[in-house]
C-alpha cells in the first residue's frame, strides 16, 4: 500500500514540474509565472482542486508518443476566490510551448461544461504557441469546440479572459468572445497573423508588441480591458473585477459590507459644474463621491477615454457606471465610445447588474471620418442597449445633454427608472448658438439682436426645467446629494421586474 501511496506522490510531483525546471527557469527568466504559480496567487490559499492531472495527448505522428507529458499543457480546475466558485484553466507554456491538442481542449471543455452546470465563472488563463501541428485538424477542431463553448456560456456566466505570454492565429477568438481580457505589458501579445506573414503579404515591418501588445489592444482596437505591468498584479486585478460580479445570470451580484453614509452629502459638489460651460470638469470625482468608499473598478480606461465604464458599489451592492467625460473631446459620443459602452451596458443587463448613467454629452462627434466609419450604426448600438436593458436604470444629467444624444444616455424614453438632473443641466436639441443661427438665420447679420436671441435662447431652454415640466425629468436634485438620491433610488428598484417581448434573440446593429 505504501509503495502505491509513494507512486501517486511521485507521479504528482512529475506533473507539476510540466516542462522540467529547465523550462520553468526560463519562464521565470522572460519575467513570467508558471501556469501553476498563477492559479495558485488567482485562487484563495488551498482552495484550489485538480482535473485531469494525469490525462496525456494521444498522437502518434512525428514521434509524439515517445514525449507524453502528464497534463498536457494545461492546468485545469476549480477553486475560489474571497469564498465564491469559480472555474479555471491555465495553459502551461512549458509542455510543447502550451500549444493546444485534441486532450488539451477536451480539459478546456470539461471545466467551461461544469461552470455552466453549476453557475460559476470561468477564467482562462492563455499562454500558448497556438495549435499543437503535429495534430493538425484534430487539434482545429479541439479550437472550434472551445469556442462552441464560449458562445453557449455568454451571458449564462461571466468569462475572463488572461493574456499572460503569446494568443496568435485562431486561439484570439475565444478571448475575443469573453466577457473581459487583461493583458500584460511587454511579455504578452494577440493576433490573428503574426509579424513575418504580414510583412510577406502587406510588406509591413512590425514588431509583435506593436502588432498585438498590450498597449496597442487597450488603446487602439479595444480587444482588451486593461493592461497590467506584470502577472501579479493582473491576477489581483481579476480577484477584484470577480468580486463585483455574480456567479451567473441565475444569481444576484454580491452584496458586501460597507463603511459609508449612504446619506452623505458632498458640499463639492455644488461647485463641480464651471461657470464656462465651455470649460471642462473631471466627471471621474463625481464617480468616486457616488461610490462606497471611493471604490472604482475602470474598464477599458485606455480606450474612447470620451466615455467612462466601470463598476462601483452603492450600499454595498455593484452598479455598472456609464458616464460621459468632460476632459476628453467635451464628452461627446462618437463611433468607439458608443460601442464600448454599449457592449459595457449588455454586460450589466445580461448578468443583473443596475446601470448608473452620468450625462454631460454635447452630441455626437461631426465630421467626415465618423459619418464614413458608420457612426449612425455604431450609436444605434449604445441607443439599443440601453433600450432592451431590463436592470434598475438611473440617469443623472449633470450639465448638457443635447439632441439624439440625449435621447442615447438612457433618458425617460428608453425606459430610464429615475432619471435626475442637476440644475445646471442644459437638455435641448442643440446649444443656444446653434439654435439661434437656425431659428433667425435672416437676423445673422445684426450681432446685437442674435445676442438677444441667444441668451432668450438659454433663458428658455438652457436648464432642466422644460424636460422636468413634461414629466421626462423626475426630479432636479441638489448636486451635493447626489449619493443619496441615487442610493435611494436603486433601493427602490432591487425587487423591479421588467420583461421584453418573447423572441428568439434580438438584431442589434453590428
Amino acid at each position: 500500500m505504501r509503495d502505491i501511496l509513494q507512486e501517486l506522490e511521485d507521479r504528482r510531483a512529475e506533473a507539476r514540474l510540466g516542462g522540467g525546471q529547465k523550462r520553468i527557469d526560463a519562464q521565470h527568466s522572460k519575467g513570467k509565472l508558471t501556469a501553476r504559480e498563477r492559479v495558485e496567487l488567482l485562487l484563495d490559499e488551498g482552495s484550489f482542486e485538480e482535473f485531469d492531472m494525469f490525462m496525456a495527448h494521444r498522437c502518434t505522428e512525428f514521434g509524439m508518443q515517445d514525449d507524453r507529458p502528464a497534463g498536457d499543457g494545461v492546468v485545469t480546475g476549480w477553486g475560489t476566490v474571497n469564498g465564491r466558485l469559480v472555474y479555471v484553466f491555465s495553459q502551461d507554456f512549458t509542455v510543447f510551448g502550451g500549444s493546444l491538442s485534441e486532450t488539451h481542449a477536451q480539459k478546456i471543455c470539461k471545466i467551461m461544461d461544469m461552470a455552466m452546470q453549476n453557475g460559476a465563472p470561468v477564467i482562462g488563463i492563455n499562454d500558448s504557441g497556438g495549435a499543437r501541428i503535429q495534430e493538425g485538424v484534430a487539434s482545429l477542431a479541439g479550437y472550434a469546440e472551445v469556442f462552441q463553448r464560449n458562445i453557449m456560456a455568454s451571458g449564462v456566466v461571466p468569462q475572463i479572459s488572461l493574456i499572460m505570454g503569446p494568443c496568435a492565429g485562431g486561439a484570439v477568438y475565444s478571448p475575443a468572445m469573453t466577457d473581459f481580457i487583461f493583458m500584460v505589458k511587454d511579455t504578452s501579445y494577440m493576433f490573428v497573423t503574426g509579424p513575418d506573414v504580414v510583412k510577406t503579404v502587406t510588406n509591413e515591418i512590425v514588431t509583435a508588441e506593436e502588432l498585438g501588445g498590450a498597449g496597442t489592444h487597450t488603446k487602439k482596437s479595444s480587444v482588451a480591458d486593461g493592461a497590467y505591468e506584470n502577472d501579479v498584479e493582473a491576477l489581483a486585478e481579476t480577484r477584484r473585477l470577480i468580486d463585483f460580479l455574480p456567479l451567473s445570470n441565475r444569481e444576484r451580484p454580491p452584496v458586501r459590507p460597507f463603511f459609508d453614509d449612504v446619506a452623505r452629502m458632498e458640499e463639492s459638489l455644488d461647485t463641480l459644474i464651471p461657470d464656462n460651460p465651455n470649460q471642462p470638469y473631471d466627471m471621474k470625482e463625481l464617480i468616486g463621491k457616488i461610490a462606497d468608499e471611493s471604490d472604482f473598478f475602470e474598464i477599458q480606461r485606455d480606450f474612447a477615454a470620451n466615455i467612462i465604464t466601470g463598476f462601483i458599489r452603492i450600499e454595498g451592492q455593484s452598479v455598472g457606471v456609464v458616464a460621459n467625460q468632460p476632459m476628453v473631446l467635451a464628452g461627446c459620443l462618437d463611433i468607439d465610445s458608443s460601442r464600448k459602452a454599449a457592449r459595457f451596458v449588455r454586460f450589466c443587463d445580461a448578468f443583473e447588474i443596475p446601470i448608473l448613467t452620468l450625462v454631460d454629452v454635447p452630441g455626437f462627434l461631426p465630421g467626415t471620418g465618423q459619418e464614413y466609419g458608420g457612426v449612425i450604426k455604431h450609436g444605434a448600438k449604445l441607443l439599443f442597449a440601453f433600450g432592451e436593458a431590463t436592470v434598475p436604470k438611473v440617469t443623472v444629467i449633470t450639465r448638457k445633454a443635447y439632441g439624439g444624444a440625449y435621447d442615447v444616455m438612457s433618458s425617460k424614453h428608453l425606459r430610464g427608472d429615475f432619471n435626475y438632473a442637476w440644475p445646471t443641466a442644459e437638455i435641448a436639441v442643440m446649444g443656444a448658438k446653434g439654435a439661434v443661427e437656425i431659428l433667425y438665420r435672416s437676423e445673422l447679420a445684426d450681432r446685437e439682436k442674435i445676442a438677444l436671441r441667444t441668451a432668450d435662447y438659454e433663458d428658455r431652454f438652457a436648464n432642466p426645467f422644460v424636460a422636468a415640466e413634461k414629466g421626462f425629468i423626475d426630479e432636479v436634485i441638489q448636486p451635493r446629494s447626489t449619493r443619496k438620491r441615487v442610493a435611494r433610488a436603486f433601493a427602490s428598484l432591487r425587487t423591479k421586474k421588467q420583461t421584453n417581448p418573447w423572441k428568439k434573440h434580438d438584431n442589434i446593429p453590428l
